[in-house]
């Protein structure tokens, strides 16, 4: 079976139930194929063929849902990309990606046109939600009366590449993670079973679909399964909790930072009886914020892990099962994971090690990068790149990132360790920690730490607060206070941004 067939057996069971809510607009399962099978025709007409990729940029509104849906429909790849990027990194992708066509909003129509120009092929665009405004080859499927029936069965199988999902980029260039149809039903299927998902479930939609974690848990997952989709572009507060009272959302998944905004807020008055099911994901949760955001709300918050190249979820704390704060879970159904060290020897229960991973979820490589690719998946594991251990329990932590580890005299310094220890301080909302040269002990440990809404402390007083809790060589030898740190869409501080300007 292909994610399009998926969605439209949800359409077929639930024609009229609400797939997408957007402020004052219900788009239907119904309505959602058919402008969905409309914009594959469009996309046929263009010069779509299947197989090919096209490049999809919206928010998290219900265009969004037509766009992805037309081009699993027309047999293509989807390949969604933020809506805030450049004309040059949406350049990057078209080049690196062969994209035959874009699907865009018109107010995105100035960047994607200006990406385009000089590509050397055609890559007409498909407007979704106003004028193309007459470029030869572009098309408007608002500008369409009646929209064409959908495809009567969707070409390709389950083998074939469904989405093309680039990286951050926190480690270079952004690269295409190429998932399988069966990749990502393996993964919605395995997540549903763990958490007991159905189709009378409402979810709240903030995270971008755009991205692997949102892609998954908050779109395909709730669509695959004939349950509504409450939409909100933006991480406004206010507006999350009105939605989860107004909605009555029985699913909300964020990351750490949004858990730690919404426990600091008084309780709004409402009613969230019905949210029974709180997942992060996307950058460690610490334990105080988990904490926190329960007692306020009465909701236990459910953290899981995954990278991109995973479909993304490998693993999550089961809610009909043992919770453990501080760990992301066991894996989900389906997946093998295993802590290795640097020849891809297993480790034992408290080592710490690489990740590696091996299951249906697992990408099929990354696009045009037979190397990288080669790299991370070995003898049929997928090596994360990310730091952690299991404990006797088969519960997973995270510890760090392989590249962020500091070396120091030829001790190992986990940034995230230092983090959590200046994070604790009264004064501190958040900190980075990074390694800088050291001619001594070859690096020593740097912070850079926001402080929280009029509070202060002086460096010295910050570094006494590690030294109390912290061995010497992982305590930051100089601290600099700063306004904000550069994050990608789901929270992870890029650590190669900081280190650029150290």
């Amino acid at each position: 079976m292909t994610l399009a067939e998926l969605i439209r057996e949800s359409a077929a069971r639930f024609p009229e139930r609400p797939a997408l809510v957007f402020r004052d607009r219900r788009v239907t399962y119904r309505e959602l194929e058919q402008r969905a099978g409309g914009a594959a025709n469009l996309l046929a007409a263009m010069g779509v063929r299947p197989h090919d990729r096209v490049v999809l940029v919206s928010p998290n509104v219900p265009e969004f849902g037509v766009g992805y849906l037309g081009t699993l429909l027309a047999g293509a790849i989807v390949v969604p990309l933020n809506p805030l990027l450049k004309s040059d990194e949406v350049r990057y992708v078209l080049d690196d990606s062969g994209a035959t066509a874009i699907i865009g909003l018109h107010a995105s129509l100035p960047v994607l046109r200006t990406a385009r120009a000089g590509l050397g092929r055609r890559c007409p665009i498909l407007c979704l939600d106003g004028p193309a405004e007459a470029e030869p080859g572009d098309l408007s499927l608002a500008e369409v009366s009646e929209c064409p029936a959908a495809p009567s069965s969707p070409s390709g199988t389950a083998e074939d590449v469904a989405v093309c999902v680039y990286t951050s980029g926190t480690t270079g260039r952004p690269k295409g993670a190429q998932l399988s149809h069966r990749n990502l039903i393996a993964n919605l299927e395995s997540f549903r079973a763990v958490l007991h998902l159905s189709h009378e479930d409402v979810f709240l939609a903030v995270l971008p679909f755009f991205h692997a974690y949102g892609g998954t848990v908050l779109f395909l997952e709730p669509l695959s399964i004939g349950a509504t989709i409450v939409l909100e572009p933006r991480f406004v507060p206010d507006a999350v909790l009105q939605a989860l009272a107004k909605h009555r959302v029985t699913l909300f998944a964020g990351v750490p930072s949004m858990y730690a905004v919404l426990a600091a807020l008084p309780r709004p008055a409402g009613d969230f009886s019905n949210l029974r099911l709180c997942v992060s994901g996307g950058a460690p949760l610490p334990v105080p914020v988990a904490q926190a955001f329960e007692a306020k709300y009465g909701i236990p918050i459910y953290e899981g892990y995954g990278p991109t190249e995973c479909a993304p979820v490998l693993t999550v704390n089961p809610p009909f099962g043992k919770r453990k704060l501080g760990s992301v879970g066991p894996p989900i159904p389906g997946v093998e994971l295993r802590v290795v060290d640097d020849r891809g020897n297993p480790l034992s229960p408290g080592e710490v090690g690489e990740i590696a991973a091996r299951g249906p979820n697992v990408m099929l490589g990354y696009l045009n990068r037979e190397a990288e690719t080669a790299a991370v998946l070995r003898d049929g594991w997928y090596r994360t790149g990310d730091l952690g251990r299991v404990d006797e329990d088969g519960y997973y932590y995270i510890v760090d990132r392989k590249t962020d580890l500091i070396l120091v005299g030829g001790l190992n310094v986990y940034p995230s360790e230092v983090e959590l220890v200046l994070s604790s301080h009264p004064a501190v909302a958040e900190a980075a920690v990074i390694g800088v040269p050291d001619p001594i002990r070859g690096e020593v440990p740097k912070a850079f730490v926001i402080f929280r809404n009029g509070q202060q402390a002086a460096a010295p007083d910050l570094i006494q607060w590690c030294r109390q809790r912290l061995a010497n060589y992982k305590v930051p030898r100089s601290i600099a206070v700063v306004s904000d740190l550069p994050k990608t869409v789901t929270g992870k501080v890029v650590k190669a941004q900081i280190r650029s300007t150290a």
